[in-house]
């Protein structure tokens, strides 16, 4: 498992950061489960290339390689739907009810403990995640020296994206703090966020590419996509809420003001 793709996917907290089949393949197996849909003339060939078509062709020859009711590549997308879920849900019953931060004593104590889950349940996540890759064919056009590169390039750089917004935000703002208003006094501005919004979601989605390529595994890829459409919705849920956060306390100074 890749120790980084643990780190990845926690809240982000940059737009209104004031706070803080069914069975193993062998060596020997890297072709697909359905040769059909691998066949060399895929959309027509490429003198004939459809490029309405295209993706849709892409699509295909990747699922012939997996098997989506396979119990890892199951375990895979529970996981991956399943801990923003989690995270949200919990934090918005703190945010409402007070009810960690009163358990706990402390809402740092309560947001540390709720930090600590998610670590743990996306080292879970990561470890589906490699399960379901190893449990699936390899590509063979993934295969090769220039792909497995390419993935540990996409590694490195979803590693520093992930690493460096964990440092801006510290603990607490990239684990949800502003449910438990702990809150910063300024807006952080800093690498990345001052290159790319949302930074630790899509250095999360380039971890888990980059792990997928260098394992040549169309499902990891697959996975991949879900975990990309799992955090847009994510970002679409959260950040409303987030900027309801900061709009009561901006409208709370200004009544005390």
């Amino acid at each position: 498992m890749g120790p980084v793709l643990a780190v990845g996917g926690f809240r982000e907290a940059r737009t209104w950061s004031l706070q803080g089949g069914p069975r193993p393949m062998g060596p020997g197996r890297a072709g697909p489960m359905r040769s059909s849909v691998a066949a060399p003339d895929c959309c027509g060939g490429l003198g004939n290339l459809d490029f309405r078509k295209a993706d849709l062709c892409v699509m295909t020859r990747l699922l012939g390689y997996v098997d989506p009711s396979e119990p890892h590549f199951v375990a895979a997308v529970l996981t991956i739907a399943f801990n923003p879920l989690f995270w949200n849900v919990v934090a918005r019953w703190e945010h409402k009810t007070r009810k960690l931060s009163g358990a706990f004593g402390s809402p740092h104590l309560a947001c540390c403990t709720l930090g600590g889950a998610i670590l743990l349940l996306n080292v879970l996540r990561s470890h589906c995640f490699t399960q379901a890759m190893l449990s699936q064919p390899r590509m063979q056009s993934l295969d090769n020296p220039l792909a497995y590169r390419m993935g540990l390039a996409l590694l490195g750089v979803g590693g520093v994206f992930v690493l460096s917004s964990f440092l801006a935000l510290g603990f607490t703002g990239t684990f949800l703090g502003n449910h438990f208003r702990i809150l910063k006094e300024t807006r952080v501005t800093t690498f990345p966020f001052s290159v790319l919004d949302n930074p630790m979601y899509w250095g999360s989605t380039a971890n888990y590419l980059g792990w997928a390529i260098m394992h040549a595994s169309p499902a990891g890829l697959l996975l991949t996509t879900v975990v990309a459409l799992t955090y847009t919705v994510a970002i679409l849920y959260e950040e409303p809420f987030t900027a309801e956060i900061y709009q009561q306390k901006a409208s709370q100074a200004h009544k005390r003001s």
